[in-house]
């Protein structure tokens, strides 16, 4: 599997989706993502820690993952982990979210 920034979402394959009229570019249903996250044969499980969004990162994941994951590369999957798919309506300071403990 090709590689192209460490941990990006884009390493893990693209497909292209419509999304209010516009093709946007989407690991999630491709080959590579379903192998890694999708359903029983997935080849990562996560244990859970539960955190609180704290003020001043509300609706941005690449904060909040560079504060609990340790980089901010990983944003997509607090994300991901968390049914997240419109960051400007969803996490809200105070909004308790899905932390993964390792990856």
């Amino acid at each position: 599997m090709a590689r192209t920034k460490s941990g990006s979402r884009s390493s893990f394959g693209q497909i292209i989706i419509s999304h209010k009229g516009k093709k946007i570019p989407t690991s999630v249903g491709s080959k590579e993502y379903e192998g890694l996250f999708g359903g029983e044969k997935s080849t990562i499980l996560f244990n859970y820690d539960n955190g609180k969004i704290p003020n001043g990162y509300a609706h941005r994941p690449e904060l909040m993952s560079n504060l609990f994951l340790g980089s901010a590369n990983l944003w997509w999957i607090i994300c991901e982990r968390n049914a997240i798919f419109d960051v400007f309506e969803q996490l809200n300071p105070g909004d308790y979210i899905k932390i993964p403990k390792s990856l």
